[in-house]
């Protein structure tokens, strides 16, 4: 007897329209036709764990359970990041913006969507190197996704992930596994103390008890419609210092979004409102 082959469950439309209104609604994320795919690929795991043989089932199931709603979020945000992104940042950080800083009052950072903390641990990296390891330097780093901020947290990474870390800082704030852990590395103690990991929600953002120097707002823009998007640069320049920094991707612009900004560079800005 030949048995019949198992199948992903298939994606219906009114499916797919039911995640697109959850993860925007959740998010402010929209979800083009063009990710249908990606939908499907990242709830068929979570479907086969449950036992539930299709998307319109489980999408009645996010609607009330709480837990699995905040699941489905998890598996639906785009997390892709490495260490040291968009270099040209971090060099405008250490060489233009550091130095102009006040020295009466502690550097305040905010990585304001994380992922899994790539992001955050450069910018700690830079800041120990630069002010050193004595100084009240401060940095908050957050995401929507409650998956992400926990690997995040731990500061734990495959070795291949090290590529982009400078050598000389490789081996000062990073500590290679051996035995079990052979082929990954640990953030050291000290710089992961340095970063508060906290889940927040751009789209519907509670304000942070002190105002930032600097927010690195990149890379996620591109995912907001034109209304979030402007929803989302007026929420995170409000909790940004008078004179603060706001930077975003490359591929990304405050063109049209904001008239409280000056162009400092390309995807760099100056709060001026």
């Amino acid at each position: 007897m030949i048995q019949a082959a198992l199948t992903q469950p298939v994606l219906d439309d009114k499916s797919f329209q039911g995640f697109q209104s959850l993860i925007f609604a959740a998010a402010g994320i929209h979800l083009s036709d063009a990710k249908r795919s990606m939908v499907a690929g990242r709830l068929a795991k979570r479907l086969k764990i449950l036992g539930q043989s299709d998307y319109r089932t489980y999408l009645e199931r996010i609607k009330r359970d709480p837990v699995e709603h905040q699941l489905a979020v998890n598996l639906l945000t785009t997390n892709e990041t490495w260490f040291f992104r968009e270099s040209k940042h971090f060099d405008f950080l250490r060489n233009h913006i550091l130095p102009n800083l006040s020295s009466s009052a502690p550097c305040r950072i905010w990585s304001a969507a994380c992922s899994s903390g790539e992001e955050p641990y450069s910018i700690a990296m830079l800041l120990d190197d630069y002010f050193g390891s004595s100084s009240d330097w401060q940095i908050s780093a957050s995401d929507i996704s409650t998956r992400v901020l926990e690997a995040a947290s731990q500061g734990h990474y495959p070795l291949a992930r090290a590529e982009h870390i400078p050598e000389a800082w490789l081996k000062r704030y990073c500590l290679r596994g051996t035995g079990e852990y052979d082929g990954s590395f640990l953030m050291n103690r000290s710089l992961r103390s340095r970063i508060h990991f906290c889940q927040k929600n751009l789209d519907n953002l509670e304000t942070f008890s002190k105002p930032f120097d600097v927010v690195f707002l990149r890379n996620v823009l591109i995912y907001f419609s034109p209304e979030t998007k402007r929803k989302v640069v007026a929420a995170v320049l409000s909790q940004l210092k008078p004179g603060g920094i706001l930077m975003v991707g490359h591929s990304e612009t405050l063109n049209g979004l904001s008239t409280s900004v000056q162009t400092l560079a390309p995807s760099i800005y100056r709060k001026t409102g």
